[in-house]
């Protein structure tokens, strides 16, 4: 039986990817008992994210994609908390435009489990929004963490480089629209969904993005 919960954190900073910068809200998931966990995507604050972990130990740092808003505060935080960063290896090139004298600890693969808790959270690949964008599914928490490839209303942004709209429009079709209509979404920004509330809506988003 998992004793496995969900905490969330949300931090604030900078997302800068081709030139440009933008301040946004990132949302940081913590999912363990009292003793471990997993925090998802270490954006912008390690002494916030800390916080929130409040002297667990961590397990691993799991980061959704590589763009710099979800990483910033990763070396830090693995640093401090002991634990490594895993990251799919189609994103490397977006980690070393952010981090170029560092490397994660491990690559992230379809289909491996990263235990924690009693629970398992099971890796999709689901590319689109940037080459390497994973979700984790949780199958006892009833939740998938969809980082920026789906949020409430629609699918993530591909106007950027390394970015493709079919790509993510078939990545969220095989991947994700598949799961249990009452599986909760925790996004990489913004409020949760569910699958049932996004999956109706595929045909939409497909006309919307030609």
């Amino acid at each position: 039986m998992s004793g496995a919960r969900i905490d969330h954190v949300v931090t604030s900073g900078l997302f800068t990817l081709d030139g440009g910068s933008w301040e946004v809200d990132n949302n940081v998931w913590i999912v363990g008992d009292d003793a471990e966990v997993i925090v998802i995507d270490a954006a912008h604050d390690a002494d916030a994210i800390l916080a929130a972990v409040n002297g667990r130990r961590v397990s691993a740092i799991v980061s959704t994609h590589g763009h710099d808003d979800h990483i910033d505060a990763a070396p830090d935080l693995a640093a401090r908390a002991g634990a490594p960063v895993l990251l799919h290896a189609d994103d490397l090139m977006l980690w070393r435009a952010r981090h170029p004298d560092t490397r994660p600890d491990g690559e992230l693969r379809d289909g491996q489990r990263l235990a924690v808790a009693g629970t398992e959270l099971t890796v999709l690949h689901t590319p689109g929004h940037s080459p390497g964008a994973v979700c984790l599914y949780a199958p006892d928490l009833a939740a998938v963490f969809s980082g920026d490839t789906l949020f409430q209303g629609g699918p993530g942004a591909t106007g950027r480089s390394f970015s493709d709209f079919p790509t993510i429009i078939g990545s969220i079709r095989d991947r994700l629209l598949g799961l249990p209509p009452g599986t909760a979404v925790h996004t990489g920004h913004g409020p949760s969904t569910t699958i049932g509330d996004e999956a109706p809506h595929l045909q939409e988003w497909i006309a919307r993005g030609h």
